[in-house]
């Protein structure tokens, strides 16, 4: 098969691994529902967050086929997101001037609107890169 590209890093991958027991690599790697399991289990009472160190180059593989390539950065975007996101910096990368600001007066939307955010970021981004590339 040929690859589609390379729209999530592994180093990004792996350094989310290491606070992984809060699922941040499993979100980053387009798997919400796992993510928020790991979250509330704090990696499967750390089980599944140790397996994941092994997984990860295959999770890499599946997000490079599932998600766009395109001028909107997942890596950055998801660094934004994760530092920033109560401020919707992420979003003002991606082009969504009024929701970034909305984020910025409202802190994410009182933090749901982040929340959300981590369920959906990935999704967002290949919308926008379809639309421009």
């Amino acid at each position: 098969m040929t690859r589609v590209g390379d729209t999530h890093s592994k180093v990004v991958g792996y350094a989310l691994w290491i606070v992984g027991f809060t699922g941040a690599h499993r979100f980053y790697y387009g798997k919400p529902v796992t993510g928020t399991l790991w979250f509330f289990t704090l990696g499967l009472l750390g089980i599944g967050w140790l397996i994941d160190l092994f997984l990860i180059p295959s999770m890499d593989r599946q997000a490079d086929y599932r998600f766009h390539e395109g001028p909107i950065d997942y890596s950055v975007a998801w660094i934004l997101l994760t530092f920033l996101g109560l401020f919707g910096v992420h979003r003002m990368y991606m082009g969504k001037w009024l929701t970034g600001i909305l984020y910025l007066l409202t802190l994410g939307l009182f933090g749901l609107g982040w929340l959300y955010d981590y369920w959906t970021l990935n999704d967002q981004i290949t919308v926008r890169n379809r639309a421009r590339g």
